[in-house]
Formats: structure tokens, sequence, C-alpha cells
């Protein structure tokens, strides 16, 4: 779903949570410039991420950051029915992000020029990736940095013009299901691989044997005449978190004393706009 800056559709992300234990957001970068919020709230949004927008030099870089965290942290908030300044990310050694203390909702993240990609799960792993649709990526070493022997034979059998939007798929998929697990690129895209006819699939072996069951599902999406944008969405074998409430979760004290710390309850009473 498109969410257009913080007066989004929230209602939808909880519906699509509660129906699918699943949500696929998408938004537009010029509907998300957290800059505008100014330093003070800019940083209230942020957290522990604002050292990290600090250190960014380059200014479309520190832009897509801090475009993709606070539409994360909106996203989470309206899961979790807390204010978007009140959710906290912490990220794995190999940089998945994760609800710093509320393991209810997992979460993914992707970003590439103009678009900002959200994924939230109950119950499951998640992992979401995009890329810019017409991106070339056939040239040599395809078997040596993104394919398996089976993937490379495939795709050179391939028409010259279905070989890169193939590849742009593959590449996806490997992204998405890296972040999934946990992995990230300490998982060499050249062990496991995808049907490359663009059919729903499971995780292959480099030979091209069934690598997963039905615990996982993918799926590639066309977005916005631009990009190619895949999920992947294991099942963690815990069951679905019915209820993601963080008042539901925690003792009521404590999340008293955190909204108190947080300065929750004047929050609550600004509207969605004034964050900007």
């Amino acid at each position: 779903m498109a969410i257009r800056g913080p007066r989004g559709d929230w209602n939808s992300v909880r519906r699509d949570l509660a129906v699918h234990a699943c949500a696929i957001l998408y938004a537009r970068l010029d509907d998300w410039r957290p800059e505008r919020a100014g330093g003070p709230r800019l940083r209230a949004l942020l957290g522990r991420d604002w050292a990290r927008y600090l250190d960014l030099t380059h200014p479309e870089v520190r832009t897509r950051f801090a475009s993709s965290r606070v539409l994360l942290k909106f996203a989470a908030g309206a899961a979790l029915h807390v204010p978007p300044q009140a959710v906290e990310l912490g990220y794995t050694p190999s940089g998945r992000p994760y609800l710093h203390g509320y393991d209810g909702v997992q979460i993914s993240l992707s970003h590439t020029e103009d678009l900002l990609l959200v994924g939230l799960a109950t119950g499951a792993v998640i992992g979401v990736d995009a890329e810019r649709a017409d991106r070339a990526l056939y040239g040599a070493g395809l078997g040596r940095h993104l394919c398996t022997p089976r993937e490379v034979e495939l795709i050179e059998a391939m028409p010259a013009a279905r070989r890169d939007p193939a590849l742009v798929r593959l590449w996806t998929l490997k992204e998405a299901y890296s972040k999934a697990i946990g992995l990230g690129m300490q998982f060499r895209f050249t062990d496991f691989g995808f049907e490359t006819d663009g059919t729903p699939t499971g995780v292959r072996r480099p030979d091209g044997t069934p690598g997963t069951g039905s615990e996982w599902s993918f799926r590639t999406y066309a977005l916005l005449d631009r990009y190619t944008v895949s999920v992947a969405v294991g099942d963690s074998g815990f069951g679905v978190t019915t209820d993601t409430q963080a008042h539901t979760t925690l003792d009521d004290s404590i999340v008293d004393a955190l909204a108190e710390a947080l300065g929750a309850d004047e929050a609550e009473q600004r509207t969605v706009d004034e964050w900007w």
C-alpha cells in the first residue's frame, strides 16, 4: 500500500497485519522529508539513529536514511499503537533492523532513489528489497557474484532483452531472503537461487533442487513503472501475534514510565502534521 506522509492510512496497516499477518508499505521520498521537522523534532523521531544521521555527509543519502527510518517508525508505531517517537530501532551485527524491546512485529527496510519500502510481519520473519527495474546487471562474472550455476545456465539461454529484468528479479529476491534470515551479504548469492521464469518460487540449491519448503513465501511486484520489489516471508514457528499493541504486552507501569520519559503525553496532543 502507498503511504503518502504522516497522515497515511495507518488503519490499513493494522488491518493487513490482522488479516494477513503481513503489511508492505511504499512511499515516495518527497512525501517523507523529515528534515522539514527541524532539528529537535527530527532528533526525537530518529532516536538512536540521530548519531548515524549526523555522520552521513551526502545530502541525498542523509535524506533517504532519515526518511526511511521515520516511515518505518510511523508504520511500527501504527502497529504497536504508540507514537512514532516512542519506537526505538535496534540493529543486529549484520545490520538487520528490529524493534528494540518488542519482538511481536518483525520489520524490514529498503530504499532506492525516490522509493522507500517497509515490510512488517507478525509470527514470521520478513525481508523486502527494491531496485530500479531497468538496472543493467548482465555481464561477465555472473557465476562469481550473483548467480548459481543453474541460474547462469538459464539466464544465458534467454533472449538478450529478458536477461536484465530476470537478473533484477533474482537480485531483489536474494536480497529480500538474506534480510529475512538476518545474514545480509554474509550469505553468498552464488550459494542459493530461485526460479528464473517469473513464477512464485522457493529457494533453490546451486544445482536447482529445492532448498526450502512451504514455510517460506516469495513474491515479486512491479511498482510505479520504475521499480522491481521482492518480498520474502518465513514462518518463525511461534504462531501469529494477533494483538500487537504494546500496552497489552508490557506492564502498565513500565509503559507509563516510558511514555513520560519520551514525552508521549505531550506528543499525543499534537496533530500529526506538527511533526513536520
